[in-house]
Order: C-alpha cells, then structure tokens, then sequence
C-alpha cells in the first residue's frame, strides 16, 4: 500500500479495509489482522495500526472482541458503504463540481458519458 501525503496513514489504512470490505475481500465476521499484523505488513508504527482499527470500530464497520482481536461487523458491508458515500458527497463531490466548473463541463455532458459508459458495461 502506497501512502500519501492527503490524509493521516491511520485514515488511509482504514479507508483502504473499508474498501475491502466493501469488495467482499474481508467477508462479515471475518477476523481482520492483529495492529502488529496490520504494521508489519504495511511497515508503520502499530499504534498507527491501532488507531486504523479502532476508527473501523468506531465507525461500526468492525468490532473488538477481547483478548481475540478485530472482526468485521455483520452491519460492515452496509457501514463501510455508508461512510464512503458520505465521504463521496462531502470530499470528491464537491471537488468534481469545482473542476467542471473550471472546465466549463456541464452535467448534460456528465449524464452522456455516464450513459455510454454504462452502455459499454453491459456489452
């Protein structure tokens, strides 16, 4: 995982296993890696990796259990979907309205080429 300099590692830690999650990559009550797993792997500091887990837990999207560690919720998937369309419409919604804006683009134009897109996917 390559981070960058946007956002604290611990959010991009947590952002990337939501995605997972969303994915199906990390299933409902699937146990998710240890902060000493999580920051070996990804080579940060475990207290990164500890702060990573605890937002997913905060968020409702993992849960900790006692003396076994971090598992996905069962309420995960619906969660993880949740917190990244709430970032959607207050980060990169507004940034993509800026750019078209600046651009000139208008939302007749988005509109088509969403709708060739989509036509291309179901090809």
């Amino acid at each position: 995982m390559r981070f960058n300099n946007d956002k604290p590692i611990f959010v991009q830690i947590a952002d990337h296993l939501t995605r997972e999650v969303i994915a199906g990559r990390l299933a409902p009550e699937s146990r998710l890696a240890s902060a000493r797993e999580l920051a070996t792997s990804l080579e940060v500091n475990p207290n990164t990796a500890v702060r990573a887990l605890q937002l997913l837990a905060d968020a409702g999207i993992a849960r900790s259990e006692r003396g076994t560690g971090y598992f996905v919720d069962t309420a995960g998937p619906q969660k993880a979907r949740e917190a990244l369309r709430q970032q959607f419409f207050e980060t990169e919604l507004p940034a993509l309205f800026r750019t078209m804006d600046q651009l000139g683009v208008t939302l007749a134009e988005i509109q088509q080429k969403y709708g060739e897109k989509s036509h291309e996917n179901q090809q």
